[in-house]
């Protein structure tokens, strides 16, 4: 399982508020059926890898289909192949460590 970090942004729509696109993006992952976490900076989703670039080729075409002319998506993976990786194992990893002391 990977996890992947997308973070879609129009350029040039002459509005600096995105939520309508966030909005539209986060109804193809409810459609998807895939684990997600939205934060403020981008999105966090849980996957295989095959079906992550797809989504991510949905949410990427958004804001075209809303008129955009330029879009600028900014992906990052983290395709581990030891163990299966989760969103929220990767949180209790770290709140682990925290409370270690």
């Amino acid at each position: 399982m990977a996890i992947l970090e997308i973070s879609v942004v129009p350029i040039g729509t002459g509005d600096t508020s995105l939520s309508a696109y966030v909005a539209e993006c986060l109804r193809i992952l409810k459609k998807e059926k895939v684990r997600y976490e939205l934060s403020s900076m981008g999105t966090n989703i849980e996957g295989s890898l095959k079906d992550l670039f797809k989504i991510a080729f949905k949410m990427h075409q958004v804001p075209f289909k809303k008129g955009a002319l330029r879009v600028v998506t900014t992906l990052k993976i983290d395709d581990r192949r030891d163990k299966k990786g989760t969103l929220e194992g990767k949180k209790r990893a770290v709140q682990k460590k925290l409370r270690v002391r």
